[in-house]
């Protein structure tokens, strides 16, 4: 679809240098990249390479040193710190490695708190939060608390609290990376079945390369500049990864 070629985040000469004493270290030195509407990138680099620096720039959680960030035809970097809780709010979705659930709420009511800040009434909220849960498979497990369900099952519910808000991005940091193999799969291939019939826009931070052929574009990042861009959209996915049902 040519909608799904537009731009939606540029990034041009993006620099993050953070003084520790005396010293200047730049985690982010010249950075340029493009993502367009409704792909699935990956942000591929080991431990201080500049990946969740650069996943914090590009969700408006960090200030950059110097360039630009466009993210849906507005410049990140000359808003002031409200106006990016508002961007956030308004177009933003996240998703953790740590899940970041309330454990005194059931999953109903963890989905739908995002929306409190929405101006929503309590049904509509419940009635949002309802149907993101059972998109990501879990209509068995609306009343449970995160105490109660498995490592990927908070990740679904974190999937949805990301998807009840319909944003325009979703960034998700290491989102595999405290589960096991056999989960991880499962959780990627809903993240991928979420963007393909969503034409959702999700970026991924990880360090594994294995990870990263669920994407359609694998950036890899070292010394805080991209050294290499892989388009996978040529590839079948069908002969990346097989079974992307969300059933439990």
């Amino acid at each position: 679809m040519e909608e799904n070629r537009k731009p939606v985040i540029r990034v041009k000469d993006l620099k993050k240098i953070y003084r520790i004493g005396e010293n200047r270290v730049k985690a982010l030195n010249g950075l340029d990249l493009t993502i367009n509407k409704g792909e699935f990138c990956s942000i591929v680099g080991t431990s201080g390479s500049g990946k969740s620096t650069l996943l914090n720039m590009l969700a408006g959680l960090e200030k950059p040193t110097k360039g630009e960030i466009i993210i849906a035809g507005r410049h990140l970097e000359n808003m002031s710190e409200s106006m990016l809780v508002d961007f956030r709010r308004e177009h933003v979705g996240f998703i953790f490695q740590a899940y970041n659930l309330i454990p005194t709420l059931d999953a109903v009511e963890n989905v739908a708190l995002p929306l409190t800040f929405r101006g929503m009434s309590r049904a509509m909220r419940k009635k949002l939060a309802v149907k993101a849960l059972k998109d990501v498979g879990l209509s068995k497990y609306m009343d449970h608390r995160p105490t109660q369900m498995s490592g990927g099952q908070q990740q679904r519910v974190g999937i949805a609290r990301a998807l009840v808000l319909n944003p325009e991005i979703i960034f998700a940091d290491e989102p595999t990376g405290n589960l096991d193999s056999n989960t991880s799969e499962e959780v990627m291939a809903l993240m991928r079945r979420v963007v393909i019939e969503k034409n959702q826009t999700l970026i991924m931070v990880t360090h594994d390369d294995h990870l990263a052929t669920y994407s359609d574009k694998v950036f890899r990042i070292l010394d805080g500049r991209i050294v290499s861009i892989e388009d996978r959209r040529a590839e079948s996915f069908d002969d990346r990864k097989a079974d992307t049902s969300l059933e439990d």
